[in-house]
């Protein structure tokens, strides 16, 4: 049986302790490079694969320095800590340039933890949304190819129609604000690695805000992992509700930040960019 094609992506061969080589998949390009999402997931995916892995993913936090560029990168992985219950990775990718030189494109951190039973509650409830399957499937553009890899179902705030430059006439808190169901296209069940991808989803807020056609990207991503395991065994390969909204634009940057459900309403990840953009 073949691999499906993300985990075919997320393949790395072991070249020394703690040093991976990988590449990038053409079935997850972006409009530059991968698809950002991708590559988080690659991460989080060795480090859940490590043999001295502690517990699961709790935060993970990826820089992007630079353009990924098609082809080989190295991932270089290191626990920097463990204690009892929780534990430390450092990582980076680097890519051999034009020149011959080796170049770092990305860096990060993450933490991992054995988590335990103690009190909790929850803040940040699930909207009330209409059910994924009352609602018509997203037609996606096959230009981008990683967003074909995704069943989507749109709430609120999809792509703008009309590119005029427009600023959005809704209120402050739905001007940026956009709500879909996700899924898998051929229902891979969610596991960590995927939901990490799946907090890459959205499209940059700038252009919900002021329906202007300007480069944008990721610079930093932080993803906050609440569910364990089980819980994300219970979505198998069901939707997830995913929500953003951009919060402060200012001088080339602008930060949004996410959380993601599933249909059960239990909180699966909570997630928070930083993203440039030109004028």
């Amino acid at each position: 049986m073949s691999l499906h094609v993300f985990d075919a992506a997320l393949q790395l061969q072991p070249q020394a302790e703690g040093v991976y080589l990988g590449a990038t998949s053409p079935a997850w390009a972006n409009m530059v490079g991968p698809f950002g999402g991708m590559t988080a997931a690659t991460v989080v995916q060795a480090i859940v694969s490590h043999a001295q892995c502690l517990g699961e993913p709790v935060s993970l936090t990826v820089n992007y320095l630079a353009a990924i560029a098609d082809g080989a990168f190295t991932l270089q992985l290191r626990i920097a800590r463990t204690n009892r219950s929780t534990q430390h990775w450092v990582f980076d990718i680097r890519q051999t340039d034009a020149q011959g030189q080796s170049q770092c494109v990305l860096t990060g951190t993450a933490m991992t933890a054995a988590r335990r039973d103690t009190w909790s509650a929850n803040d940040l409830t699930m909207p009330e949304v209409p059910a994924p399957h009352t609602l018509p499937e997203t037609t996606i553009s096959p230009s981008v190819v990683w967003i074909t890899r995704y069943e989507m179902r749109g709430i609120a705030g999809g792509m703008p129609q009309v590119w005029n430059g427009c600023e959005s006439a809704l209120p402050l808190h739905e001007a940026s604000l956009s709500q879909l169901w996700v899924r898998d296209k051929v229902g891979r069940a969610l596991d960590f690695a995927a939901l990490a991808a799946t907090a890459d989803i959205f499209f940059p807020r700038v252009w919900l805000r002021r329906a202007h056609w300007t480069p944008a990207g990721t610079v930093s991503m932080t993803v906050y992992f609440h569910a364990n395991s089980a819980q994300l065994a219970q979505v198998g390969s069901g939707y997830v509700l995913a929500q953003a909204r951009g919060q402060i634009f200012h001088n080339g940057f602008f930060d949004q930040s996410g959380c993601l459900w599933s249909e059960a309403g239990v909180p699966l990840a909570t997630t928070h960019q930083l993203v440039y953009f030109k004028e």
